[in-house]
């Protein structure tokens, strides 16, 4: 009864985040907002290469250089192979990076990962089918019907979109909490029973290597697109490789939410941590400038 609880709360607490989140993008934001970032080739032809060669290679070689069983191999190969998460404009707020960016990055990491898993995903994973029909369900529900809701809204309706972007804002965060939450609670033993195997280590030079390409191979941008980047790289898509996982069953599935619960959770206090920077950094810039217009 009580894992059927968290279950519900789990699964309400991330449509509101996914769902809430796609809305209050689209009120605060305008189309040629989320285009216009994505006009630059470099950066597009850096995100797929990054996301979609760089991080699936490095998923490969993890799985098969450590000694990890083939469910938590098969598991670290999903992770890889997936790109494109509804909680990338999250973490860019988190980071103060370009919130437009992180939403043209999102759509089309996404977008390409439907293309993507189903060529990509059974040529390094025994036995697994990879249905793009159903990934592409969640896009368009869960995120691009309500990403267009609202920008439809703040095109029309700009004091409506203004009074109600905070409100989805804080309706995510919450749904975000209920949801990770949810998860812990749910998995927490799946966790532990994972603590001192190999999957940890797979997923973290996952991890790893994805931040540095994304950071790499988005040179010439400012730091904060950069920044997005990075993290645009680091967050995989963990629904898409959740569905994938499923078809395979065993472990592997149980494997796959432990990297669904970690790689957010680490990526929640970097992004932090880097917001924390920029907002202190730009308070001191503030602060120097009015001391230069004080002594005037």
């Amino acid at each position: 009864m009580l894992s059927e609880v968290l279950e519900a709360i789990t699964t309400v607490g991330m449509l509101v985040f996914i769902v809430a989140g796609m809305a209050a993008m689209g009120l605060g934001l305008t189309l040629a907002r989320i285009v216009e970032p994505l006009r630059d080739l470099r950066m597009v032809v850096g995100l797929l290469v990054a996301n979609f060669v760089v991080v699936p290679i490095a998923a490969v070689l993890a799985a098969r250089l450590l000694p990890m069983e083939e469910a938590a191999a098969t598991a670290v190969i999903l992770i890889g192979c997936c790109a494109g998460a509804p909680f990338l404009p999250k973490l860019a707020q988190l980071a103060k990076g370009d919130p437009g960016l992180a939403v043209g990055a999102m759509v089309l990491l996404m977008v390409t990962t439907i293309v993507y898993a189903p060529i990509v995903v059974p040529l390094v994973v025994e036995g697994a089918s990879v249905d793009p029909f159903e990934i592409a369900q969640s896009l368009v529900v869960l995120m691009l019907i309500p990403l267009g809701i609202g920008l439809l809204v703040r095109a029309r309706y700009v004091e409506l979109a203004d009074e109600w972007v905070g409100r989805m804002g804080q309706a995510s965060s919450v749904g975000l909490l209920l949801g990770i939450g949810g998860s812990l609670l749910m998995t927490w033993r799946e966790i532990i029973g994972a603590i001192g195997t190999w999957v940890f280590v797979g997923a973290a030079i996952v991890l790893v290597v994805a931040l540095a390409a994304g950071w790499l191979l988005s040179m010439g941008r400012p730091t904060g697109d950069r920044t997005v980047a990075a993290l645009a790289t680091a967050q995989r898509n963990i629904a898409a490789a959740i569905v994938i996982a499923v078809s395979i069953g065993g472990d592997t599935l149980v494997y796959t939410l432990v990297g669904a619960l970690v790689i957010p959770v680490v990526l929640i206090v970097l992004a932090g941590e880097v917001g924390k920077r920029v907002a202190e950094a730009g308070a001191a810039t503030a602060q120097l400038q009015a001391t230069k217009e004080d002594q005037r």
